[in-house]
């Protein structure tokens, strides 16, 4: 799999770590990436996560035959709108958005009627770090990546969309956009919640001041996605606020039964609230357990 030019539309922590990626493995002839500020130029091009970048969407769109759109999710239908007029005719865009329904609903007739092709991609590896300082070569290594193609999806675009992560060393699983939604609201977008609403809760100024310093190494293994860019888990949980809300719903009830089991003593309740959560961690933490 390779690519004469692709453009990287946001160069941070995913497309700086996409972009050193391509570069060292060699799967394009030029690697150029959008920026929104000038001071960010040097930067992008003296840590090598692009081989130029700038602060001009066309021109960093221009003649790419893969466009990959790394901003947070509010910024992207705007941004596409921008960079259609210039479009290479059959160009390929994807994402690596945390919510696929709204962003495809959006963006896919956008490109169709500018003959460019999108398809939705979301790979399952990141890190509470911002920004192209903290981006890393190997972070798809081994990593899932979920594609999410529809019944209007190009063919061609989603093998090429397919081989993209493949070639970045992801293990690539398709999905719908819906049961996408569904599973990440599940998987990533709850434990957000629960990281951001545990530092609020025990981190709050209405506790003692020797509050903070009893927090040890379970608070802040537990705690350390909070740290993630604010703008970005705005937009993932209001974009997929339908499914987030409900299985916040459906783990507060879970809660409130621990709860009981605590008013009332039940021993075996509470004992089994942990074995059981041991057990299916360690079953999913165990080798052979991601899918392939």
């Amino acid at each position: 799999m390779h690519w004469q030019k692709i453009a990287i539309v946001g160069v941070g922590l995913l497309g700086g770590s996409m972009g050193l990626a391509l570069k060292r493995r060699k799967l394009a002839d030029r690697v150029v990436g959008y920026v929104r500020r000038t001071a960010s130029i040097a930067e992008c091009e003296s840590l090598g996560v692009v081989d130029k970048a700038t602060p001009s969407l066309e021109k960093a769109v221009e003649e790419a035959d893969l466009v990959i759109l790394c901003t947070p999710l509010s910024q992207m239908p705007e941004l596409t709108a921008k960079l259609l007029a210039t479009l290479k005719p059959g160009a390929v865009v994807t994402d690596v958005g945390s919510v696929k329904g709204s962003v495809i609903e959006q963006l896919e007739p956008l490109l169709a009627g500018a003959n460019a092709h999108f398809v939705g991609s979301h790979p399952m590896a990141g890190s509470e770090k911002t920004g192209a300082a903290f981006a890393r070569e190997d972070l798809f290594d081994g990593a899932i990546c979920l594609i999410t193609p529809t019944p209007n999806s190009n063919k061609d675009a989603v093998a090429q969309v397919d081989g993209l992560w493949r070639a970045l060393g992801g293990k690539v699983l398709k999905l719908t956009p819906a049961v996408h939604d569904d599973l990440v609201s599940r998987a990533s977008h709850l434990p957000h919640v629960v990281a951001s609403e545990l530092a609020n809760y025990i981190l709050s100024p209405a506790h003692p001041p020797e509050q903070a310093a009893v927090c040890a190494n379970g608070f802040r293994d537990t705690t350390r996605i909070a740290s993630g860019s604010p703008e970005m888990w705005k937009d993932i949980a209001l974009a997929n606020r339908k499914n987030l809300s409900r299985v916040l719903g459906v783990f507060i009830e879970d809660l409130q039964e621990f709860q009981l089991a605590l008013d009332n003593g039940d021993v075996k309740a509470v004992e089994e609230f942990f074995v059981n959560a041991k057990a299916r961690r360690d079953k999913w933490n165990g080798p052979g357990t991601s899918p392939e």
